[in-house]
């Protein structure tokens, strides 16, 4: 067995996450892709992430990536492009729960922290959530251009929101533990793509009529840094919590 197909026996078959580049990198402006859309298929089967010049919310369903772009369509998205920053595995069934008349992202949040405090708070969790969802919030990003903005300015100006009501589709979402804190977001971080593969973006809000949970449980981790020389000169000692906090909730919409 060579190298590259070991690597993928043992990707399929262990639980791996495999994470492109650090949350911290985008926030500073790293949105050159690192890593193509076929190397990222190597290593998982689902994930989220977003793309080149930050050209929208990336959503892998079934091994297939989708981009849910800034004017809010959606496309799928060829192998030769690339991601500044994405987290993939392979989905595994460890538990699976219906869920009905879930009545906003908190609710949801609390459901799940429920599970993750049975199972464990410190592993990874990647979960699938399929049915139907009386209201969808969402949103999405413009590509960018040079000299790149810092994200929390990119959300200031450049960010697009969409409502969907009565709308069958899938959640994407990972969980990471709180000793990820400078290398991700702490917490719940999920995306949509609606059934007919129209609709999609960054989970802003919702409302669930009733839904079915599937969930990972994930051990193991790894992470490609980009090589490029900008995000070799960030400084990372700052503390970017509150631009971290307000990229992924948006509070201020």
């Amino acid at each position: 067995m060579n190298n590259q197909k070991e690597n993928n026996f043992l990707n399929k078959n262990q639980k791996v996450l495999y994470q492109v580049s650090l949350l911290q990198g985008l926030t500073y402006g790293d949105y050159k892709g690192s890593v193509t859309i076929k190397e990222l298929k190597e290593h998982g089967d689902i994930g989220i992430g977003t793309f080149d010049k930050l050209n929208g919310e990336l959503i892998m369903v079934d091994g297939v990536v989708y981009r849910a772009l800034g004017n809010g369509s959606v496309e799928v998205v060829f192998d030769n492009e690339t991601v500044p920053f994405a987290m993939v595995t392979y989905m595994t069934l460890d538990e699976s729960k219906n869920l009905q008349k879930i009545a906003d992202y908190e609710t949801l949040c609390d459901e799940l922290n429920k599970i993750v405090k049975e199972k464990g708070v410190n592993r990874f969790y990647f979960v699938r959530i399929d049915g139907t969802f009386n209201e969808i919030n969402v949103r999405s990003v413009y590509a960018q251009k040079e000299p790149y903005k810092r994200l929390v300015e990119v959300m200031d100006c450049d960010q697009t929101f969409f409502d969907y009501k009565n709308i069958e589709g899938t959640l994407v979402g990972l969980y990471c533990p709180p000793f990820m804190a400078g290398i991700n977001a702490v917490g719940w971080h999920l995306h949509f793509i609606s059934k007919d593969k129209r609709s999609g973006g960054h989970l802003l809000g919702l409302n669930i009529a009733n839904a079915k949970l599937t969930l990972n449980g994930i051990d193991g981790f790894e992470i490609r840094l980009p090589q490029n020389k900008e995000f070799q000169m960030f400084d990372f000692s700052t503390d970017q919590s509150e631009d971290i906090k307000k990229i992924e909730t948006n509070k201020s919409h």
